[in-house]
């Protein structure tokens, strides 16, 4: 059963692997001249004109919540559709379920006003 993961935790280590080292080749081989203009903040190429530890609104945190909350049913529908054929007709019942349920809580963010941008 483990083996069939065994091409899943090779990609993963591929990718930790490859990133580390890219991150130390830049750091052992890249310039390492400091100037004015690249230790300044750089905003949109202006100076900036508010202070970095400027809050965000309580609105901010709530999209990216709840694109966090999608995006997280969208990893459970993935591997209800690759076993689809397998599943048969009660995971289909399931399934559809589950999206009316999210359906319903999509209408309902909208129906609320936290996807407006006032």
């Amino acid at each position: 059963m483990l083996e069939s993961y065994l091409p899943i935790y090779g990609t993963i280590i591929v990718g930790v692997v490859f990133g580390v080292v890219m991150i130390k080749l830049h750091e052992w081989l890249g310039p390492h001249r400091t100037t004015k203009e690249k230790v300044s903040p750089y905003e949109s190429g202006m100076e900036p004109v508010t202070s970095v530890k400027e809050r965000h609104t309580v609105k901010f945190y709530l999209v990216a919540m709840l694109f966090i909350l999608f995006d997280i049913e969208i990893v459970f529908m993935y591997p209800w559709a690759i076993q689809f054929k397998q599943l048969g007709v009660q995971a289909l019942v399931a399934m559809i379920l589950f999206m009316v349920l999210l359906f319903a809580g999509f209408v309902y963010v909208v129906k609320k006003g936290a996807l407006r941008w006032d």
